[in-house]
């Protein structure tokens, strides 16, 4: 679970774009961080300013495909609750279900997907932008998103708190 930041301009006349999500993969194998783990399943929230005028919306991803958007109304301070769970182990058949519990709506996928089942993430990051080196977007002003009730392989999570607000577990 997690609180949708509110996003409010951090530098005038530059967009800027943030992102609050939940996965499976995409972490660090090894402690040192040296190995990655290139699979990543996920959904979550986006946080972003443009013209001074900030804009939420809902998305969900098997990297390295592109995001797709989900058909929800999403607004600062909703209560935000998704889960990625494998419909029989080792099947490598995923449920994305991302609920909006203040605005009272969900969504829910099923999609085949090979997962190494190294990692899992609760994440606020700033996207990379699409395009040829284009980097990271710049990071607008955030509440914080609150990241609670975290469960792996149906036990709490004990997140470790990597950066400004992303934690992850070794699953």
């Amino acid at each position: 679970d997690w609180t949708v930041p509110t996003a409010t301009q951090h530098t005038a006349g530059q967009d800027e774009n943030s992102s609050d999500w939940i996965g499976i993969g995409g972490g660090c194998v090894d402690a040192g961080c040296t190995v990655g783990d290139e699979t990543l399943i996920q959904t979550g929230t986006e946080q972003d300013v443009s013209g001074g005028q900030a804009s939420y919306s809902a998305w969900w991803e098997l990297v390295p495909a592109p995001s797709i958007s989900i058909s929800m109304t999403v607004s600062p301070g909703d209560h935000m609750h998704a889960s990625i769970a494998e419909l029989i182990p080792d099947s490598d058949v995923w449920t994305i279900t991302l609920q909006d519990v203040t605005q009272n709506e969900s969504f829910s996928q099923t999609v085949p997907y090979p997962s190494t089942h190294l990692t899992a993430e609760w994440i606020e990051e700033t996207p990379l932008i699409l395009g040829t080196n284009a980097g990271f977007a710049a990071l607008p002003d955030l509440t914080s998103p609150v990241f609670d009730h975290a469960t792996v392989n149906g036990r709490p999570a004990n997140l470790n708190e990597i950066g400004r607000a992303s934690c992850r577990e070794r699953v």
